[in-house]
């Protein structure tokens, strides 16, 4: 078996950001689905990737994944990686998994050790865009727990993404956590988001302010790219501390273990290298006693459902991402879609990756460029 072609698939969910999908032919008439991170903008150079990374899958045997990913990064990307070559590599890797567990007929996670659970709890993301206030917030937080989701996420911060906010921005922050909390209840895990935006004085403030509210984290508080930072926080912030998604390989993930600078990480399946190297990623993680919870700010089809396999096979995963913004148009191009129930996923039971997208559906919904951010753009503007 060997592979004949790879065919990338951008795909418009609607809002937010386009998907990229891959599709890996063989000659043995068995094809595998993977999925690519994207960001706004950064779209196009990722299909970049993928067309010219996916030329040297051609005439390879698809069984021999671990040769074919340290060929990529050694010698097709010379050792100089990046977030669009991880995540062109990501999704081929992924397919790559699809292909084997199709032709062995077993689910990928029956190839990478067997399971160690029958459900994988997911926690509700997407769902607090346009809040605007505390009672926004706590609005559409009720809403998502009315679906049965026991774990919501969401960033709590207003306005541009800066290091350094104002005491202004600090209590808002505070007060939509505290809305939150006593509008959904106690038993409610609240997932506190900073997106990796703050300076520690900023990070440390808010994080002590919250501690009453009982978050069940403290998503990237400061840059995993100053990792003394990071420790300097979790020494002085008594919620769990969460890094991981700007990170990629084991190599980058090696110092924060070492400097025991979070408690929980979140590598994505779909940039972080692939199943197997987030598989070695949680495996260097479980010696510092510390957890995985995969990022998962991918489609609610393939991204997914390879993060479900990852997850399935690993002692220390705690819980996963699901967008719910992404639902709808992932069912529509999904055979058959993945559930939520009473805040799981049940395990797939099919071969492979578990899902399968419908070709035509892709087709119907093609790239499209979305409007600019919002970004500044005068000299004059503060930042």
């Amino acid at each position: 078996m060997y592979v004949t072609a790879v065919q990338p698939f951008l795909v418009d969910p609607g809002a937010g950001k386009n998907w990229l999908f891959v599709k890996v032919d063989t000659d043995a008439g068995i094809n595998g689905w993977g999925e690519c991170y994207t960001q706004s903008d950064r779209d196009q150079s990722i299909v970049a990737h993928v067309r010219q990374l996916g030329r040297y899958l051609l005439g390879r045997d698809p069984v021999n994944i671990k040769h074919f990913t340290h060929m990529a990064y050694h010698d097709f990307a010379g050792k100089r990686g990046a977030m669009d070559f991880y995540s062109a590599l990501s999704g081929l890797e992924q397919a790559l998994w699809d292909i084997v567990g199709k032709h062995f007929g077993t689910p990928v996670y029956n190839l990478l050790g067997g399971a160690c659970r029958e459900k994988i709890r997911v926690y509700a993301n997407g769902w607090s865009g346009g809040a605007g206030t505390p009672e926004g917030y706590a609005e559409r937080a009720l809403q998502v727990v009315a679906r049965g989701f026991t774990a919501l996420k969401f960033d709590p911060f207003p306005g541009p993404w800066r290091t350094h906010i104002s005491r202004q921005a600090e209590e808002q922050a505070v007060e939509t956590v505290r809305v939150v909390r006593e509008a959904v209840g106690p038993d409610i895990e609240l997932l506190i988001e900073v997106h990796r935006r703050l300076a520690p004085m900023h990070a440390v403030r808010v994080a002590q302010a919250i501690e009453p509210y009982r978050p069940f984290w403290y998503e990237e508080p400061v840059s995993a790219r100053n990792v003394d930072a990071l420790a300097a926080c979790r020494r002085d912030i008594r919620l769990p501390i969460v890094t991981g998604e700007e990170l990629y390989t084991k190599a980058e993930f090696r110092e924060v273990f070492e400097k025991q600078a979070a408690d929980i990480i979140n590598p994505d399946i779909c940039n972080c290298g692939g199943l197997l190297e987030l598989k070695e990623i949680a495996a260097m993680a479980e010696p510092y006693f510390v957890t995985v919870s995969p990022h998962n700010y991918n489609s609610t089809t393939v991204g997914l459902a390879a993060t479900l396999q990852l997850a399935a096979c690993i002692p220390n995963f705690l819980i996963t991402e699901y967008f719910v913004n992404f639902e709808e148009r992932g069912a529509e191009i999904t055979v058959e879609p993945l559930r939520v129930d009473g805040g799981y996923i049940a395990l797939p039971q099919g071969p492979g990756l578990g899902v399968e997208l419908q070709q035509d559906a892709l087709e119907r919904h093609p790239y499209r460029e979305f409007p600019l951010r919002g970004l500044p753009t005068h000299r004059d503007e503060v930042l």
